[in-house]
């Protein structure tokens, strides 16, 4: 897995150090507010554990890391589908964030996307990378625009791995950005 570094941040491969902070994102209500479910610590273990193998053969989130002091903030970066949504191709690369509260506000998921849209464009030569999230989630739909992303409203979903107990949680918007217009906004600059 390759390291980023941006001015402020290093995604770089999961850590056994970050395990902490990784329950503690998955476990917090707010972090966790569009999902169905929160993860206790036997739960996210696990998931982390598959995480530590996957990323040595995979794409997948990356840690972000304060470069000022070493602190695991969350993650942020690129992710190989495994086509949860039937209609998104498994290899289809996705874009996404997940940070502890107390670094919300800080520019810190955009910083690290911008840098890992610009990886996945210019060093893995990828047509495209897209993204979704829960139809009210602004938070990240925000920052889907700020990177650049822009509305497939032909691409929205119903996500069919959302239980009957959650309907409002259902509705995906997809976000997309293709190399072309990348480029073409990097131009811009």
């Amino acid at each position: 897995m390759t390291i980023l570094e941006t001015d402020r941040l290093i995604l770089r491969p999961w850590q056994e150090r970050d395990r902490d902070l990784f329950f503690e994102i998955n476990s917090d209500p707010q972090v966790m507010e569009f999902f169905p479910f929160r993860r206790d610590r036997e739960q996210s273990d696990a998931f982390f554990d598959t995480l530590l193998e996957r990323q040595a053969k995979k794409i997948t989130y990356p840690a972000a890391e304060l470069r000022s002091t070493g602190e695991c903030v969350g993650f942020c970066g690129l992710h190989e589908s495994d086509a949860e949504p039937p209609h998104i191709p498994a290899g289809t690369i996705e874009i996404g964030w997940r940070l502890a509260t107390r670094y919300w506000g800080k520019g810190y998921a955009t910083e690290g996307a911008l840098a890992a849209l610009d990886y996945g464009f210019t060093e893995l030569g990828l047509p495209e990378i897209v993204s979704f999230a829960v139809h009210d989630n602004r938070r990240s739909t925000a920052v889907m625009e700020r990177i650049g992303m822009r509305r497939d409203t032909a691409g929205d979903f119903d996500h069919s791995n959302i239980p009957d107990t959650h309907p409002h949680l259902r509705r995906h918007v997809f976000y997309r950005l293709t190399a072309a217009d990348w480029r073409n906004k990097k131009g811009g600059l």
